[in-house]
């Protein structure tokens, strides 16, 4: 005991640290704050007898605190400056990320890049960008671990358990994520694009959602330019280990494959931050002009839907909403459209997914429409037996037809099977009968005492 203590001083445990491991792997840099949320969110309902917020928030993130502590001892993990807010922040060197890497079950090259200068600056796009990862997720606490708070905390903690869902789980994010529209997915050329969150989340109904997080502080022009380099990146074509060439980005990532007559691009989430004093919804509506050409569809008047060949799903919506409504609520709006959605319907094409499954349904119906009128000229055509009148069953009717072996033709086609059985038994009789009379006949003629006894007798018996 007392050398475990010693190896970790802050005396936190191999539970915790993976925690810290694993969420720093994932968003490169943050505050005991936010990985306390994610890893456990259940402690935001704890300690609430304190006397005040900041006291509450020291008690609840002291473990994690502890943990990072112990990562920096054993070098795998460094101080990253303050917050504008004053808080620590936290990132992880070249071994820490190796470590991470293990725990998340990734690849060196699927753990993303580190933020430039994270604290240096007051980490403020990083901060928002884990902010957005915390608000699409949505931890929920585990009620048992809050048994025993005050009231008033069990029930807020009921309600975060009884709102809707986020989307994905920690594992289902990376942070940093090369684009290269040349170069290597390692070494990407420049003019590559660098997504800020990758979301991975086919459970959750989002397959592939690239975000990119702004703070209301850089031009709508240079956001709109991004872009660019995402069609770039999005058209960019490479062989795969099948052989079969297609885009890059599904040498990496899995989609379901696009209906044949629409291919479309994988979607981009912009969330936009009240920081600084552009306003968001003016950014919104500049970068969507902007970038009119990357995202607007054809409409099809007849189906009564959009196309979007070769286009990109652009969505946009701000962290307070996001925050309020999560990916469940009406929080995001798709460019092109006059409303906000919830995130499945604002990337999606509902319109569409409507026209084809009216199609698939009138194709169905079509079908079987097709199956019966096919057996009632089937049945029409279906012979019926000369002598009892009954229709033949299938596999009369096929025994009956034309075949080129004789042993199987039958002796009466025209009759169903038991009229055939009938009357093949009688003139088998009516033959034995014939049979034997002949070999009562005697020279001197017949004998008409006998030839009653043998018709008394069993077939077969002469």
């Amino acid at each position: 005991m007392a050398g475990i203590r010693k190896a970790n001083e802050a005396g936190s445990s191999n539970n915790l640290r993976a925690d810290v491991l694993r969420v720093l792997g994932v968003l490169k840099v943050a505050t005991a704050d936010q990985i306390q949320r994610l890893a456990s969110p259940h402690l935001t309902y704890r300690h609430t007898t304190k006397r005040t917020p900041a006291k509450q928030k020291e008690a609840r993130t002291a473990s994690h605190r502890a943990a990072a502590n112990d990562l920096r001892r054993h070098g795998l993990s460094v101080d990253g400056g303050r917050t504008r807010g004053g808080e620590e922040v936290r990132l992880l060197t070249a071994a820490g990320l190796a470590a991470a890497a293990i725990d998340l079950d990734r690849e060196p090259e699927e753990m993303g890049g580190m933020p430039k200068s994270a604290g240096r600056s007051g980490a403020s796009h990083p901060m928002t960008v884990n902010e957005t990862v915390i608000a699409l997720i949505r931890p929920k606490p585990d009620l048992d671990l809050v048994a025993g708070e005050p009231a008033e905390a069990v029930a807020v903690a009921q309600t975060a358990v009884d709102a809707p869902d986020g989307v994905g789980t920690l594992t289902s994010y990376a942070t940093e994520v090369a684009l290269p529209v040349k170069g290597t997915w390692k070494n990407p050329g420049i003019g590559s694009a660098r997504a800020d969150v990758v979301l991975t989340a086919p459970e959750g109904g989002v397959s592939l959602l690239f975000v990119e997080v702004d703070n209301c502080t850089e031009e709508a022009v240079l956001i709109a330019a991004k872009f660019d380099k995402y069609l770039r990146f999005f058209q960019r074509r490479e062989k795969d280990t099948d052989g079969i060439e297609k885009p890059l980005w599904r040498t990496r990532w899995s989609a379901p494959p696009s209906e044949k007559y629409e291919r479309v691009h994988p979607p981009v989430l912009l969330v936009f931050h009240q920081v600084g004093k552009r306003s968001a919804k003016n950014q919104m509506q500049k970068v969507a002009h902007l970038t009119r050409r990357h995202w607007q569809g054809i409409w099809h008047r007849e189906e009564g839907f959009h196309s979007y060949d070769g286009c990109i799903p652009i969505v946009a919506t701000t962290l307070e909403l996001l925050r309020e409504h999560g990916p469940a609520g009406p929080a995001f709006w798709r460019f092109g459209r006059d409303h906000r959605e919830p995130l499945l319907d604002a990337i999606g094409n509902s319109r569409r997914d409507a026209y084809v499954a009216r199609c698939r349904q009138a194709a169905r119906e079509e079908q079987q429409r097709r199956a019966e009128r096919e057996a009632a000229q089937r049945e029409a055509r279906r012979l019926a037996c000369k002598d009892c009148g009954r229709k033949f069953i299938d596999d009369r009717w096929e025994a009956v037809g034309y075949t080129r072996d004789c042993s199987k033709r039958q002796s009466h086609p025209h009759l169903c099977e038991d009229c055939q059985d009938r009357v093949v038994a009688a003139q088998q009789q009516a033959e034995a009968d014939h049979d034997l009379t002949d070999a009562l006949k005697g020279p001197a003629g017949d004998h008409p005492s006998l030839l009653a006894w043998a018709r008394t007798q069993p077939s077969g018996r002469h």
